[in-house]
């Protein structure tokens, strides 16, 4: 077993308590703007700097929720709301967490996804590190000028592949803002534990370059050593500069991502999210619709489209899922096939790469309809990134051969999804159990109204993360993991089942990501990852660890 890794504390490195008058008005770690008391503005020289009515916390709120509502889009949201976090911390945080169902769309998926197209367009203050090729042979002394030294989840991206939009470089900063915004709001990681990078390799994104406000390095994405390198002494530098902290890698290209989880994995305290977390997520909708129709998950047979990381990453924790319950590996294989751009993959097929190979069926080849007809599957799982690719033939033919088909569109944003919700139910009478990446609103079918599950991440990373670092884990598992999926599956009711939820509503998410960081602690423990702790003493530890955002 490695080293134990010293314990995260539970207070900001920066000690603001001396800021008096206009900058502690302005400083978005301490403000409370109009809710400083009476006593409190004598104290700090607010004294006439504010209106002179004393509002609440739950007023602030209130307000912003309403100015928020007034927006014409959700881009105009977005923006308000980046706006309020940057000057009130712990008003944004109230009023995310007090709204999470309204608002997560707008600092997540899908929203998010149209920021990163814009971001060079809305940008108003930096937030986060950018670590450029221009960095090479200086990483460490650039994360040096980050001001926190106590940096508890670091989510990094190059931006090669953000949700399915492609390589947007510098702009996919947007993505590891908003993840790291969820660690807190779900979680309850202290926001100035918090650190979003980008690493900037360049962009093939013609449009970009072409675009003379981008901020990101206006070249070529450069790949092989030079791209190594970089990444590289980020992950020493890093790990160097913030010790105790928990890496997470966001929307890198799918042979990247495997290619560096594999490297790192067991050298740092990491993980990728698009594969493990994606894999985790979708896992507990299976194991959810497998609890639904009264199936076992191992009498079921699982086809993805797409072979992609997401793809891959569920396949693989599936795969062990189903052998922990009994199933002989070459069993449990049997029951996964993929399809990629080219048709199944079968044993014919001379292009499949190692972790491709291991789910090669042989079978007829052919594409997504033919691989449906001929494997006969009870789910279907789409992580293409390509809209539309479940056309209603597809969904018709699962229906043909299940009494309720499994359908999961899980590419993001809404505009890249397989098929709409309301495509899936229509196509299949009303009968499909279906889930997708981003959210849709409910569909009457039938007389009945049908609520569809959203997979997103957002049920597995933040509590993934927080239990890791409770446990102070050498390493994150995939034990870990495949634990983390069974404690969301069990989070949902009988009777949201019914009514053909698979994930538990998100209002409850700041109960489910306690109870799966409490699981996942006791696993790292359980895996000899962490030093002995009892599940009081974890519990305790979580609890001491999560931030509360209130005056």
């Amino acid at each position: 077993m490695k080293a134990a890794v010293t314990p995260i504390s539970d207070s900001p490195s920066s000690n603001p308590d001396e800021l008096r008058g206009l900058a502690r008005l302005q400083d978005a770690r301490v403000t409370k703007g109009t809710a400083f008391t009476e006593e409190e503005r004598d104290r700090h020289g607010l004294r006439g700097l504010l209106p002179p009515r004393v509002m609440t916390m739950q007023h602030q709120v209130d307000r912003i929720m309403e100015n928020l509502r007034a927006k014409p889009s959700p881009l105009e949201k977005y923006i308000l709301l980046v706006a309020l976090q940057n000057r009130n911390e712990r008003l944004f945080f109230r009023t995310l967490i007090d709204n999470i169902d309204e608002i997560m769309p707008l600092v997540y998926t899908p929203t998010v996804g149209e920021a990163c197209l814009r971001y060079a367009h809305i940008f108003r203050e930096p937030r986060g590190l950018f670590v450029s090729l221009d960095d090479l042979g200086r990483v460490d002394q650039l994360l040096r000028n980050w001001p926190e030294d106590d940096v508890a989840v670091i989510v990094v991206t190059d931006g090669q592949r953000i949700l399915g939009l492609g390589d947007l470089g510098a702009n996919g900063m947007g993505i590891p803002v908003g993840k790291l915004a969820l660690y807190t709001a779900c979680a309850g990681v202290h926001p100035h534990k918090c650190l979003p990078v980008v690493i900037d390799a360049g962009t093939n994104n013609e449009a970009l370059l072409a675009d003379p406000l981008y901020l990101g390095l206006p070249r070529k994405r450069v790949t092989g050593p030079g791209y190594d390198a970089l990444v590289d002494e980020f992950m020493q530098a890093a790990a160097q500069r913030f010790p105790d902290a928990l890496i997470q890698f966001e929307d890198f290209e799918s042979s990247n991502a495997f290619r560096f989880l594999k490297q790192y994995r067991d050298r740092y305290r990491c993980f990728n999210d698009d594969i493990q977390g994606t894999a985790a997520v979708t896992l507990a909708g299976l194991l959810g619709a497998a609890r639904a129709l009264e199936t076992p998950l191992e009498e079921m047979r699982i086809l993805f489209a797409g072979a992609g990381s997401a793809a891959l990453g569920t396949a693989g924790l599936t795969l062990k899922a189903l052998m922990a319950r009994g199933l002989p590996e070459h069993e449990a294989r049997a029951r996964i096939a993929l399809t990629d751009v080219d048709g199944l993959l079968t044993t014919r097929r001379s292009d499949l790469a190692p972790e491709r190979k291991v789910f090669a069926k042989d079978l007829p080849d052919g594409g997504l309809l033919e691989s449906i007809r001929h494997f006969r599957p009870h789910m279907l799982i789409g992580a293409t990134g390509v809209p539309g690719v479940f056309s209603q033939a597809v969904v018709q033919a699962m229906a043909e051969h299940n009494a309720r088909p499994v359908i999961f569109a899980l590419s993001n944003p809404t505009s890249r999804s397989e098929c709409t919700a309301e495509q899936a139910y229509s196509w299949s009478d009303g009968r499909a159990l279906f889930a997708s990446g981003s959210p849709f609103a409910p569909v009457e079918i039938n007389g009945v109204m049908r609520r569809p599950a959203q997979g997103n991440n957002v049920y597995i990373f933040p509590g993934v993360g927080m239990g890791a670092l409770a446990a102070c884990a050498s390493h994150v598992s995939e034990h870990m993991f495949l634990r983390a999926a069974e404690v969301l599956a069990d989070q949902v009711y009988p009777i949201e089942l019914e009514a053909g939820a698979l994930y538990p509503p998100l209002r409850r998410i700041r109960r489910v990501c306690r109870d799966i960081a409490i699981a996942v602690a006791q696993q790292a423990v359980d895996d000899a990852l962490a030093e002995p702790r009892t599940r009081t003493e974890l519990e305790a530890r979580i609890d001491s660890m999560t931030y509360a955002p209130h005056y």
